[in-house]
């Protein structure tokens, strides 16, 4: 009994040493994968890394300073509310319209719920799909067909918010318990029945949290979308930083900071009151 307890320490302390010898061997690779890599970009862009470090806070130290002596900052700030209001549509709207394609594609790909066992690997790989694409690939596909307006990154919120909620709407729903559908389907109930009585009262506070925190996430990204000519804030941005005017690029700054900053606190807050169960529907 003690020869075999001491054949598997030792086997098992084999098994460790081979695991570490393994780590160094990786991390050795990976450093000099890392360090022959810098060494072949410091020498495509003439060693000017290290260079430019030293100016690195110049140009934030610059927006500081025009801003402070500009004595119109404030009414820049206001100015480009209605842009940020444009930003806010855009994320809003697309989550709106991505909730809702998330919706159905999670119901269709999850294999507990009932729907046609034919339809959950066809729903699976379209939210992979609609998951492959970022907004900012799809949105420059799209302004080059329909041109810039807000309507290439409202679409393009839309279609990845739509892949991204799926995935989680769906993984929320296979985790439901079964007991009450089978309860219900005991007693006779439609599928719609089972779906509205004994599905719907327990996703409904994760469906919200998750739509919540993307819409936060779609602000960012819709701000981002702007910056290649898909209207709002990131517009203007790009606007303001190609004039070289610091002034303004701090307005924006500043207002697209404060406005995710109440948003993030506001849907945190929903979202605390959702999970805690404190939150009350009309």
């Amino acid at each position: 009994m003690s020869s075999t307890v001491g054949e598997i320490f030792q086997h098992q302390s084999q098994m460790e040493r081979r695991r570490r010898l393994y780590t160094m061997v990786f991390l050795i690779l990976g450093l000099a994968v890392f360090v022959s890599g810098y060494s072949v970009a410091e020498d495509m862009n003439s060693g000017s890394f290290f260079n430019g470090l030293t100016k690195f806070f110049d140009y934030p130290s610059e927006i500081v300073v025009e801003s402070f002596e500009s004595d119109k900052w404030l009414t820049l700030l206001i100015g480009y509310v209605p842009s940020m209001i444009e930003t806010i549509n855009i994320a809003a709207v697309g989550t709106l319209f991505g909730c809702l394609g998330a919706v159905i594609l999670s119901f269709c790909a999850s294999a507990n719920l009932g729907v046609f066992p034919w339809l959950v690997p066809i729903a699976r790989r379209l939210m992979d799909v609609t998951r492959a694409f970022p907004e900012l690939i799809l949105a420059l596909f799209l302004i080059y067909i329909l041109g810039q307006s807000p309507v290439p990154a409202l679409i393009a919120v839309a279609f990845h918010t739509a892949g991204a909620l799926g995935k989680l709407f769906s993984e929320v729903n296979e985790n439901i318990d079964r007991k009450p559908l089978e309860g219900l389907q005991a007693t006779g109930a439609t599928w719609l029945q089972r779906m509205r009585f004994g599905v719907i009262p327990q996703f409904l506070p994760n469906y919200f949290s998750y739509v919540l925190l993307r819409f936060e996430i779609n602000i960012r990204a819709s701000a981002i979308l702007g910056f290649v000519g898909a209207g709002g804030i990131g517009q203007d941005l790009r606007t303001a930083i190609s004039w070289g005017d610091g002034a303004m690029t701090s307005a924006i700054f500043v207002l697209l900071f404060l406005t995710i900053m109440v948003i993030d606190q506001i849907s945190g807050r929903l979202r605390r009151n959702l999970v805690g169960g404190t939150f009350q529907m009309a």
